[in-house]
């Protein structure tokens, strides 16, 4: 999997220049075009996006401290339709206008190439099983809130404080199919998972396909298959940190890839620190080749 991620990078490094076709970087990885995105962004730290745009501005940088080419033909070769908008991208990376960069021989920030490599960090293992799971419907109550990367999200703390008891004994009354109980869904609205990004976090219960869900909301969810993770640590760094990893180490060593779909969480929330059990849903797909390994 890490050969392949690499090789897609030397594939994306040759396009820069031009526009960048991810569904054939993602081909050249061997995965879909949104499971390269997230893995991406979970290894990187940043949305494959702006990797994009840093490594084009890194590179542009250094032809316009060259004094050679003219900003206008810098600004086309690396797909800009006006010299405006080039200035903009490269005033996002770099803090001045390449006009002002040219002039003062002001200092600039350097993206570096980056590739993928596996590092070998303690010997902890991850407990897993494979689920194919029916359609279902998720009932309960969403609000669009911050990703936080560690500690408390205390939006969605007050998400589930904000929680009417009418609304509970509903969920309740709901309740009944895996995994069971009051449960966290957390819908990605993109595929930066950086500090910050926006998500839909749902709080509520997995019922059968058409459940009424009176003054609940609801979510659809077709027919899959799901990686299911059993973590027990401190709350919350212990459900992070295994967040990250299923990212990070998991799918790079296993033939899953992510799929479009909500994240499933049960847990028992506790103070800070406490030890508490969890389970999250991932959905996956097998990738492709996986059939032969």
């Amino acid at each position: 999997m890490l050969e392949r991620l690499n090789q897609a990078l030397d594939h994306l490094e040759t396009c820069l220049d031009q526009e960048v076709d991810m569904a054939e970087v993602a081909r050249i990885a061997a995965v879909s075009e949104y499971h390269f995105r997230r893995l991406f962004s979970a290894l990187a730290g940043m949305p494959l996006p702006v990797y994009v745009r840093r490594r084009r501005m890194t590179l542009a940088g250094a032809e316009v401290l060259s004094g050679e080419p003219t900003l206008l033909d810098i600004a086309v070769r690396y797909g800009y339709g006006s010299g405006e908008a080039f200035a903009r991208a490269f005033r996002s990376v770099h803090g001045i206008g390449p006009g002002e960069a040219r002039r003062t021989g002001a200092v600039l920030t350097a993206q570096p190439r980056m590739s993928f490599r596996l590092v070998v960090e303690g010997g902890t293992s991850m407990r897993y099983r494979i689920v194919e799971k029916e359609s279902f419907r998720f009932v309960g109550r969403k609000a669009r809130l911050p990703l936080v990367g560690e500690g408390l999200n205390a939006a969605a703390v007050a998400h589930l404080e904000s929680l009417d008891a009418s609304a509970i004994a509903r969920m309740k009354e709901l309740a009944g199919r895996e995994p069971d109980g009051i449960i966290s869904a957390v819908v990605y609205l993109t595929d930066s998972r950086e500090e910050g990004a926006e998500a839909d976090y749902w709080i509520g219960v997995v019922t059968d396909p058409g459940t009424e869900a009176d003054e609940l909301e609801a979510l659809d969810v077709p027919a899959g298959t799901w990686a299911v993770f059993d973590n027990h640590g401190p709350y919350p760094s212990a459900l992070q940190e295994l967040w990250r990893d299923v990212f990070t180490q998991w799918f790079p060593s296993n033939p899953y890839t992510s799929r479009t779909g909500p994240e499933l969480l049960r847990t028992r929330p506790v103070e800070i620190g406490a030890e508490t059990g969890s389970q999250l849903w991932i959905p996956v797909e097998r990738g492709r080749g996986s059939e032969a390994t």
